[in-house]
């Protein structure tokens, strides 16, 4: 039996949850990152079935870097749980013949608790709780995990209005902007770095930071914050392709995946209109704010083949751009 500090601890994470409200992602994001310290787990993730795949829609630990994975449904432990229903359990994965032993190794996990994930009476993903050492875990794990896969079935349920065909737009949509999330961002872009011979065209990652918004969260309030997040994801929209996707990550941090990149509209063109579109002042309740952004790109594959390396790429480029703003700001001061 779980013990009473633990059902304390699943008490807590319902109250976040509820704070959440009904932006999914942020209610998977926060459910896999508390399993860790529920049931000393080293990785949780939440994978959704989708056209015969299981998509990392929330990932978190060992998992976290693999947020975005797809992987074939068949021939693996969790498409075993969503074709079942039950709940199942691998305790040394190099020992069973159920698991798919590639992508544990590649992941790291040796032993692991698969939870199905039902909504509208349907099993549409799981919940897996992981850990890095053979036999870690226990029946009681079991019991908390089923609880904590409830807390996101009820998610579901409210977050959708009972409407199963929009669990996977809440799953992977920002719940205040209605952009793309972080995990849709990076399935997308694991796409496109899969693609080989002639499917394979140049493609860009911008990584785009919002200036000042903590500034405008302390002076404002949270509603004026809010507002110009929404602000930000309009123009972002607004100045992107139909073909182009556009997220946001969290906080103040948003992306912009181009793909393709046609050789002819080079990417540093592609910044300057995102810039032009986005920097200015905005209106809310009557009264005027002004909005700015730093830009850092990044492209497949002269930057990089590795889709880690390019966003830490793009990220250092946007940090470079904003640490230049800084300086014409102070200099402009000084005049």
């Amino acid at each position: 039996m779980p013990s009473q500090e633990q059902l304390l601890k699943v008490i807590e994470i319902q109250t976040e949850i509820v704070k959440a409200g009904l932006d999914l992602g942020e209610v998977m994001a926060l459910v896999v990152e508390r399993t860790l310290d529920l049931i000393d787990a080293d990785g949780a993730v939440i994978e959704l079935a989708q056209e015969g795949d299981m998509v990392y829609a929330a990932a978190s630990g060992i998992a976290g870097p693999h947020l975005g994975l797809r992987l074939r449904q068949a021939n693996s432990l969790s498409g075993m749980c969503v074709e079942s229903g039950s709940i199942l359990r691998s305790d040394d994965t190099e020992q069973d013949a159920r698991v798919d032993q590639v992508a544990c190794r590649r992941i790291g996990l040796r032993s692991m608790i698969v939870m199905p994930l039902k909504f509208d009476n349907k099993v549409v993903g799981v919940l897996k709780a992981m850990s890095e050492q053979p036999r870690a875990f226990r029946v009681q794990d079991e019991a908390l995990l089923g609880l904590l896969s409830d807390l996101v079935a009820a998610a579901m349920h409210f977050a959708t209005q009972l409407d199963s065909d929009k669990l996977f737009q809440k799953a992977t949509h920002d719940g205040l902007t209605d952009l793309a999330n972080r995990s849709l961002f990076m399935d997308r872009l694991r796409k496109v770095a899969a693609r080989k011979g002639r499917e394979r065209r140049p493609a860009c990652v911008l990584m785009i930071d919002m200036d000042g918004l903590k500034q405008l969260n302390d002076t404002f309030g949270h509603r004026v914050g809010d507002a110009a997040l929404r602000e930000v994801a309009k123009r972002l929209k607004t100045a992107s392709r139909e073909s182009d996707t556009v997220a946001r990550l969290g906080g103040d941090e948003f992306a912009v995946l181009l793909a393709p990149v046609e050789p002819s509209a080079g990417v540093d063109t592609v910044v300057q209109r995102l810039y032009a579109n986005v920097v200015g002042p905005f209106r809310y309740e009557d009264q005027a704010y002004d909005l700015s952004v730093s830009i850092g790109a990044a492209c497949l594959p002269d930057d990089s083949d590795d889709i880690e390396q390019l966003l830490d790429v793009a990220d250092r480029r946007m940090y470079s751009a904003k640490q230049a703003h800084r300086r014409r700001k102070t200099d402009s001061a000084s005049l």
